[in-house]
């Protein structure tokens, strides 16, 4: 099996914007050099979503797994993201595609940004 990860976020009008995620992605490849490691966007951004997965499986890649970098859960996640991962399973039978919740939502990472406003006080 050949596996890609893919980080999805909103996407913004301001190109630095991206910066964060892009070191995020960067950050992500290096600890899983037998995964690829793609970022992808909703909206205002390239590349959206769909054309990430296709291009994935066009070379070669039969698992992804999408990691929505967002704080919660809210429309988009709730909403968008279902409908383009449908989209993405019907495009893609053969693809085994994962998506998991909002990175916001993970306890680990919300001690860390517990820890970091804590300390933004200190």
């Amino acid at each position: 099996m050949k596996s890609a990860l893919v980080l999805f976020a909103h996407g913004a009008r301001a190109a630095s914007w991206a910066a964060p995620f892009e070191r995020l992605r960067d950050l992500s490849a290096a600890r899983l050099p037998d995964c690829t490691v793609r970022l992808a966007f909703l909206e205002l951004m390239e590349p959206r979503l769909p054309e990430t997965v296709a291009q994935l499986v066009a070379g070669g890649v039969d698992e992804v797994t999408i990691v929505p970098v967002f704080l919660g859960q809210g429309g988009h996640l709730l909403r968008d993201l279902p409908l383009l991962a449908e989209g993405l399973r019907v495009a893609h039978p053969a693809l085994r595609l994962t998506v998991v919740g909002a990175v916001g939502e993970d306890p680990g990472v919300l001690a860390a940004m517990t820890d970091y406003c804590v300390r933004s006080i200190s």
